[in-house]
């Protein structure tokens, strides 16, 4: 049976084109350092791969979230724990002015004392990471607290410090199904009262839970000589530093658990690598190995196709 010139040449340009492919994938592989470049490589491994790929960008951002909450945490322990001591020298400065021996002036210089108190604690309120407001509920974008310096001639325009955040915390999520709350809700730290339209400002019995409130009647009680406001702010000062001590402790649970989270984050990310690499990855010496051996088919297919495609119709005479 003679066979025409044209099957001929189809077939070895079919043959050739099979050998150039196979040196073509070998050559793909020792470049890319991969074992799968595309789906035909291995269709199965390359559904695991995408698989793990997936669960390495959620742990990723999973790593994110914890990283970003662990900064929030961090500054807000550090907030509450100058707050307190700030409180603490509140305090300390009460004991002193309570004293019968202090005079009117000196009550009046202790006055001055506590409204830098009372500042450093509004600044330490509206305490940020990343320009993000921490206390300030889920609207991380407002500041959680602003002042209204009162007019002390009148009595219906009372110094105050209003909340302007929600009841919200903001939350970060670490696991599935399983979220930790990074920021804190003002009046969980300051107090709860004061947030209410019709809370009384000008009222000296008011709002005993608010550390702001506590502040400026501490200050006017010095600036009007009062010893029974002075020691009654020293009450006040003793339960909100209870609360404060509580919170920090709080923070230090959840910092304990995202970093025992990241341990585990750490550990699924390196075994999920590890799985990744031992599908998708080449064995390099085994695929330079192969590489040439494709090249050297590939250089005997072009000898062999050379030969045929310069046969003449005297070759079959």
């Amino acid at each position: 049976m003679r066979i025409s010139n044209q099957t001929v040449y189809d077939t070895v340009t079919y043959n050739l084109a099979k050998v150039s492919d196979a040196m073509l994938r070998a050559n793909q592989m020792v470049s890319s350092g991969r074992r799968i470049n595309r789906l035909s490589d291995d269709p199965v491994g390359l559904v695991s791969v995408m698989n793990l790929r997936s669960s390495l960008e959620e742990i990723g951002q999973l790593e994110r979230n914890i990283n970003m909450g662990e900064s929030w945490l961090k500054m807000g322990e550090s907030a509450l724990g100058r707050i307190e001591d700030i409180l603490t020298e509140t305090k300390t400065l009460c004991i002193q002015m309570a004293n019968a021996t202090q005079s009117e002036a000196e009550r009046r210089d202790a006055a001055v004392v506590v409204e830098g108190h009372l500042q450093q604690v509004l600044s330490l309120a509206n305490t940020q990471v990343d320009g993000r407001y921490i206390f300030s509920g889920t609207q991380t974008d407002t500041a959680p607290y602003v002042l209204h310096e009162g007019d002390p001639s009148d009595p219906t325009d009372p110094t105050t410090v209003i909340y302007q955040g929600n009841d919200t915390a903001f939350e970060v999520r670490i696991a599935r199904g399983m979220n930790v709350a990074a920021g804190r809700v003002g009046p969980e730290i300051f107090g709860s009262w004061g947030n209410d339209p019709g809370d009384d400002w000008s009222d000296p019995a008011a709002g005993p839970d608010n550390i702001f409130k506590t502040l400026i009647d501490l200050k006017a009680h010095l600036q009007a000589n009062e010893v029974n406001g002075i020691e009654t702010a020293m009450t006040e000062l003793d339960d909100q530093m209870d609360n404060l001590r509580s919170l920090a402790s709080d923070t230090g649970a959840k910092l304990l658990r995202m970093e025992s989270k990241e341990n585990i984050i750490q550990d699924l990310k390196l075994t999920y690598s590890e799985r990744k690499s031992g599908i998708e990855d080449a064995d390099m010496a085994e695929a330079i190995m192969e590489l040439r051996a494709k090249e050297t088919a590939y250089q005997a297919a072009l000898a062999s196709s050379s030969k045929v495609m310069k046969m003449s119709l005297v070759d079959f005479l």
